[in-house]
């Protein structure tokens, strides 16, 4: 993880650093009882390095590594504290699976409008038609990922 030049952050810029929505992270604290940001007097949550090296490991076992939460929950349940420390989560590594996720859709998009052309310019393409979310550029599928790739 790159190193963090301030001690607190507030919930839009951990959002903005980790491409979530502030409204996920408040939901994550919900449902992963390691994930608890310092509030402020005022009631704002300060999150600190630690608590951003949190949600990217669930945002990588959620989107990446596609577990579902209680998965997500139990895969941190079984990483003890020491591990976790040592976990280096690149915020460079996780925008490079989130563009080239980008691109796989906007790929399936383009096929589809293809084969959507009437005549001769759909069919002269003679390829095999694949479902979303397949091959090898593709995650794992049914959401029972168990880590790594």
């Amino acid at each position: 993880m790159a190193k963090l030049s301030k001690v607190y952050y507030s919930i839009s810029e951990v959002a903005e650093l980790a491409g979530l929505e502030p409204h996920v992270l408040r939901y994550w604290e919900t449902e992963f009882p390691n994930l608890r940001p310092l509030k402020n007097r005022g009631g704002n949550r300060a999150y600190r390095e630690k608590d951003i090296k949190q949600i990217f490991l669930i945002k990588k076992l959620l989107y990446h590594d596609r577990y579902n939460i209680e998965g997500a929950r139990r895969q941190i349940a079984k990483t003890s504290d020491r591990s976790l420390e040592q976990l280096e989560l690149s915020f460079e590594e996780i925008q490079a699976l989130d563009l080239m996720r980008s691109v796989r859709e906007e790929i399936w998009e383009i096929i589809e409008m293809i084969d959507a052309l009437p005549g001769e310019i759909a069919k002269s393409g003679a390829r095999k038609p694949r479902k979303k979310g397949t091959g090898s550029a593709g995650g794992k599928t049914g959401g029972k990922g168990k880590g790594g790739h």
